[in-house]
């Protein structure tokens, strides 16, 4: 598939921001800054990529495995067809992957082989600042391949998967649970700020199940989602349907190699560009709401102008004729005690 535009520019701007790392070629001052600011937005919108690798003996099945996982993570996975002497685990090893990873542009990798001792083994790993953070070997039980459902329909490129971690483990264990969160970044695909319904035609789960032998078994499946019309025809939304598309898996852990501490702390920690502004007197509740303050100047409700009803103007009216009535009264009545008191001391009445 030819890049597209964006793609293009996307790494040509990798390519300067190389080169303004490396010691041998100085660049100038207005560009290493422009690079600088947006090397951190560049990293947040481009997809992460996988380099799909075969080990020292790789079997026809290990091999379809590699493919299957290419047609799921295209056009974000690159596939080696030769073989590599490299053990992941050992340090001669680490500094192939990451040789190859730097060299291919991916900071995922995924390495298939087979032996006596580990049969259907799968590596996986992740790479930052080219070194490897954390590798996962799994042992694959079953495999059942994309072709084996050639009737069924096919995800699109480029689409995002649902992924469903079903069993307690993936939150009671804390292996487990980091497992859970390479899967996320495994096949999350390019960051999106939107989602199309329509987009969202496959879904991935992974179910932990403990045997009797007091072993998890991890279940991948996939499945294409056909949304179909909804038959209530109050609802507008449409309704989805499952297609078992493969490919399904089943695994289990072998061996990990965490991260070291000091190099998770440098590959979780957020850029100043891309991290969000906190904006005053705004906040979000436990529900995900925006709770916002307002300040205003103190109000005289007293002065207040406010629509007044028809059953309110009549009463306004008629307690402003009442009062009115009694301060007229009032003042007869006092008019009354004056002209008598006047007419008891001088014997005539004022006039």
């Amino acid at each position: 598939m030819a890049p597209t535009v964006q793609e293009s520019h996307d790494r040509k701007v990798k390519s300067l921001i190389s080169l303004t790392k490396s010691k041998h070629k100085k660049t100038k001052g207005h560009v290493a800054r422009y690079l600088k600011s947006i090397e951190a937005e560049l990293e947040e919108k481009s997809a992460r990529k996988v380099l799909l690798l075969k080990g020292i003996r790789c079997s026809n099945n290990m091999s379809e495995v590699l493919k299957d996982l290419q047609s799921m993570l295209q056009p974000n996975a690159k596939l080696l067809s030769k073989n590599n002497e490299i053990m992941p685990f050992e340090d001669e090893g680490s500094q192939s992957l990451e040789f190859l990873c730097t060299k291919n542009d991916c900071s995922l990798f995924c390495l298939a082989s087979t032996s006596k001792k580990r049969p259907n083994n799968l590596i996986l790993g992740r790479t930052f600042d080219r070194h490897v953070l954390d590798i996962w070997e799994l042992g694959i039980q079953r495999y059942r391949s994309i072709k084996c459902y050639k009737n069924a329909p096919k995800k699109r490129p480029n689409s995002k998967p649902m992924l469903a971690f079903l069993g307690d483990v993936w939150n009671v264990d804390s292996q487990y649970s980091d497992l859970r969160s390479f899967f996320v970044d495994f096949f999350k695909g390019k960051p999106v700020d939107k989602l199309v319904l329509n987009g969202l035609d496959n879904i991935m789960s992974f179910t932990a199940v403990r045997t009797n032998e007091e072993q998890i078994v991890i279940y991948m499946r996939s499945y294409f989602v056909k949304l179909k019309k909804n038959p209530d025809a109050a609802s507008s939304a449409p309704v989805p349907f499952l297609v078992n598309s493969g490919p399904d898996i089943d695994f289990t852990i072998r061996r990990t190699q965490p991260p070291s501490p000091d190099l998770w702390k440098l590959a979780i920690k957020q850029p100043k560009e891309i991290k969000a502004k906190k904006i005053k007197n705004r906040s979000t509740n436990m529900f995900g709401e925006t709770i916002g303050r307002l300040h205003i100047q103190k109000q005289d409700i007293d002065k207040l102008q406010g629509k007044r009803v028809k059953a309110l103007r009549v009463s306004g009216k008629m307690e402003a004729e009442r009062t009115k009535k009694e301060i007229e009264d009032d003042l007869k009545r006092e008019k009354d005690e004056m002209d008598y008191e006047f007419k008891m001391t001088y014997g005539f009445d004022q006039k």
